[in-house]
């Protein structure tokens, strides 16, 4: 028999080791996105402004392109939830790389504030994929589309992909709140 003593330092003495040993399950992230649902005005000002100076500045002999990247025969209310997520990392992952990387030098200053409005959504669409949808399949219609999207990245010139995705920046931004607020998708 054990000697009550005994028994009390050996609780007190490896019972922090014995919980050390198994870990509680950390807390699942949460995925949050309803701020782009809704974003702030400034942020929506902020993309019309660059938009209309690209619209402005952007030679005609620059706007041709053989693809249409943004032309879809289906709506994103159409997919799943995590075909939402998807087609939203996807569209702004080119919208971020276009941004980052402008063929006209004077699109750089002007392309701060969407840019880093853009790049936070990203991020944050990426933890939600990776926590809600890690191990998703997209549909056909949205597999077709990124296989489209991974084609013109490689065989379109940058012109006209800055082109295509600066004049469709409410297009991607509709998308994004989608994916934030499936409820109210339309």
């Amino acid at each position: 028999m054990l000697c009550p003593m005994f028994a009390v330092v050996l609780v007190v003495g490896l019972g922090p080791l014995l919980v050390g040993a198994f870990p509680l399950d950390a807390p699942k992230k949460t995925c949050r996105l309803s701020q782009y649902g809704y974003p702030a005005s400034s942020e929506l000002m902020a993309v019309g402004k660059f938009k209309e100076y690209f619209e402005s500045i952007m030679p005609p002999t620059d706007r041709k392109c053989s693809t249409r990247l943004f032309h879809r025969k289906w709506k994103p209310n159409e997919l799943s939830v995590p075909d939402r997520l998807l087609l939203a990392e996807a569209e702004l992952d080119l919208t971020v790389t276009v941004l980052a990387h402008p063929t006209i030098h004077r699109l750089a200053e002007m392309s701060q504030q969407p840019l880093a409005f853009l790049t936070q959504a990203l991020e944050d669409l990426r933890g939600c994929v990776a926590t809600e949808a890690p191990s998703h399949h997209p549909s056909g219609k949205l597999r077709h589309w990124l296989q489209k999207l991974e084609t013109a990245k490689k065989t379109e010139t940058a012109n006209c992909l800055e082109f295509s995705t600066i004049l469709n920046l409410f297009h991607v931004l509709n998308d994004l709140r989608c994916a934030a607020i499936p409820e109210q998708c339309t």
